[in-house]
């Protein structure tokens, strides 16, 4: 097994004294050639001087058809102090009745009362997720109501028709668009920004987003989930709303207020996710789908660099996720039934510094409009996760799968919180593993291949001990796994196949 050796990453004694003098140096730090060189810091390797965790809390969890009261529970318990620092909510408004996954966005209503619980119980839950220090986003679906052309009663008791809700929209009134494509009016081509944008995705009742009225509604909702406390918002199928609507819908909420619009990148399409980007942020699709090939592939590597090309929004603009509970339904993405590679991708979504990462959690399915378990009356279940949960458990059918208490996700999400916005600087190649490092606050090496790496790693840790919080979290100053030493620049490690190994200050070994 070849292995880093001191000489090939040591800084020299010049290249020291540049460092505290403030010089500019070109450092090699990569025992394979071609790998650019780490750009200097003002900490000198082995200094002692460890800088105190940045404290992001930058990272969210979506927790898919999770109540209110267990996403308070949750925040309280589990995601403030492992450092997650905002929650997605599913869609909190009234809406058809029905047992599949997909009855929560099919709008009756906009009362704040679903079975995920009462409206009383929602604001409960800000206030708690607040009082952990994690924010709260809702899932506004205000794109479209319901997709069904009989009459009905929704959760709350409120009566409709497919393009009449009392008291809220009709169509003698012009709330909705009928875009005259087909007998449907249903979307036939996404070549077509008219079609995607007045046409009805899936027979779903389009509202005519661009008139006065809809406009004043949609504030009035979003403004009220506001008055709940909640921090932002989801914009649900944004991609079918034009971009200049959306812009005079958040126009006019407060300054602040977080805007994520979900806008699935298709090739050739004329409707783009940069269209929304000066609306606020974007979904950006093309990373869970591109990171499921390259890591299937063994090419973690070049997973490391995606975000860098033309065809991905600015990182600063995209929010970017593993799967969410639609790309997971159509295995276009990775998922939890893939196990290690899943783990892999989701430590390289933590690792690097291109846009925010979205941690996913939900429950297990065989059938893909399998809603979560409800009571007998309809009302959803609160979420339990099971005592042992991660890559190796198998799930039945309705239990929650809890992604994001996996020992390495949740244990990545710390490392995340720890290294804040320090910029990707040395990068190491052996093999099938590859490492980088985050400023002087932390590293990561994962190991894609089938056998096991052991190496000396350049890292630009201060010597000591450290917790690999991949394999599980400090106790008591005690690691989980086995602690990893840090000397002279150098990182002792040891990483199984298929799995990783993360390093950083806030971690230290025996503290």
């Amino acid at each position: 097994m070849q292995r880093c050796t001191a000489r090939t990453t040591r800084r020299s004694r010049n290249a020291v004294l540049a460092l505290l003098t403030g010089a500019v140096v070109a450092l090699s730090a990569a025992c394979t050639s071609g790998v650019p060189a780490p750009a200097a810091t003002s900490t000198a390797l082995g200094s002692g001087s460890a800088p105190a965790p940045a404290g992001a809390r930058d990272v969210g969890v979506q927790l898919f058809q999770w109540t209110w009261d267990a996403i308070a529970t949750e925040c309280t318990d589990h995601l403030g102090p492992a450092g997650y620092g905002w929650v997605l909510t599913s869609p909190p408004q009234e809406h058809v009745l029905g047992s599949q996954w997909w009855t929560a966005y099919q709008p009756v209503s906009y009362r704040i009362e679903s079975r995920l619980g009462s409206r009383t119980q929602f604001g409960a839950m800000v206030a708690a997720c607040h009082a952990a220090g994690v924010e709260v986003l809702a899932d506004a679906v205000i794109n479209h109501m319901t997709g069904k052309d009989a009459p009905g009663t929704g959760w709350a008791g409120s009566t409709y028709s497919h393009y009449d809700y009392p008291g809220i929209w009709s169509d003698a009134a012009g709330d909705f668009h009928h875009c005259g494509v087909g007998s449907s009016d249903d979307i036939a081509s996404y070549k077509d920004a008219y079609q995607v944008q007045s046409c009805e995705l899936s027979n779903l009742a389009d509202l005519a987003t661009g008139t006065q009225h809809v406009q004043d509604g949609i504030v009035a909702y979003l403004t009220d989930l506001l008055s709940l406390g909640v921090d932002g918002f989801r914009i649900d199928a944004a991609k079918h709303v034009p971009a200049e609507d959306l812009a005079a819908v958040v126009g006019r909420l407060p300054a602040g207020t977080r805007i994520v619009s979900e806008v699935i990148r298709g090739s050739g399409e004329p409707v783009t996710p940069e269209q929304y980007a000066a609306i606020g942020d974007v979904l950006e699709f093309a990373w869970g789908k591109d990171v499921t090939g390259m890591v299937r592939g063994g090419s973690l590597r070049l997973a490391a660099g995606l975000g860098s090309g033309a065809t991905y929004l600015p990182s600063d603009k995209a929010w970017i996720f593993v799967e969410n509970h639609d790309t997971e339904r159509g295995r276009a993405t990775l998922g939890y039934r893939d196990g290690a590679d899943y783990v892999l991708a989701n430590v390289l979504m933590l690792a690097t510094d291109y846009g925010r990462p979205i941690v996913y959690s939900g429950y297990a399915f065989s059938d893909r409009d399998a809603g979560p378990v409800q009571d007998a009356a309809g009302k959803v279940l609160d979420a339990q996760c099971p005592a042992a949960v991660g890559p190796d458990v198998s799930y039945t059918d309705g239990e929650w799968v809890c992604q994001h208490r996996w020992t390495a996700i949740e244990g990545m999400v710390g490392w995340r919180d720890a290294v804040g916005d320090d910029p990707v600087g040395d990068r190491w190649e052996h093999g099938d593993a590859f490492a980088l490092s985050r400023g002087t606050r932390g590293l990561v090496v994962l190991n894609g291949g089938d056998v096991e790496v052991a190496a000396q790693v350049p890292t630009t840790l201060s010597d000591g001990s450290y917790c690999d919080v991949v394999a599980g979290p400090v106790v008591e100053g005690r690691c989980l796994g086995d602690p990893v030493t840090v000397r002279g620049g150098l990182a002792d490690v040891r990483v199984a196949p298929r799995t990783a190994l993360a390093l950083h200050v806030g971690a230290p070994a025996g503290a």
